[in-house]
């Protein structure tokens, strides 16, 4: 079958045939670019706090049924999430700037 469609079909020779092609935009540079170590925890950190988001949505939705329970739990749940996102500032997780810059701006760390 492969055959045949390779006798079958048609050929094209032009010089952009060969050459990659993204969103009708031809591609300039190369496609492996190095990001840091950084873009990937912020990302993580993203996923994170989206997913938290989807329950708290859920919670909304669902707030009648549980009363007061159920709004002590949402208090105690967006606590961690205060408390989680206060410590990744502390630690400087959520900063961009590299180790050197940071020494430059605020001076040494300790």
């Amino acid at each position: 079958m492969l055959v045949l469609s390779y006798l079958l079909g048609q050929r094209h020779h032009d010089r952009a045939t060969g050459s990659p092609f993204e969103s009708g935009i031809v591609s300039e540079g190369s496609a492996h670019v190095r990001l840091s170590a950084k873009f990937y925890m912020i990302a993580m950190f993203f996923v994170i706090f989206d997913l938290e988001a989807i329950f708290l949505f859920a919670w909304a939705v669902a707030v009648r049924e549980l009363g007061w329970h159920g709004y002590f739990e949402v208090l105690v749940f967006v606590g961690i999430l205060v408390i989680a996102l206060g410590y990744l500032w502390r630690i400087g997780a959520l900063d961009w700037t590299s180790q050197r810059k940071r020494t430059a701006i605020g001076g040494s760390r300790s």
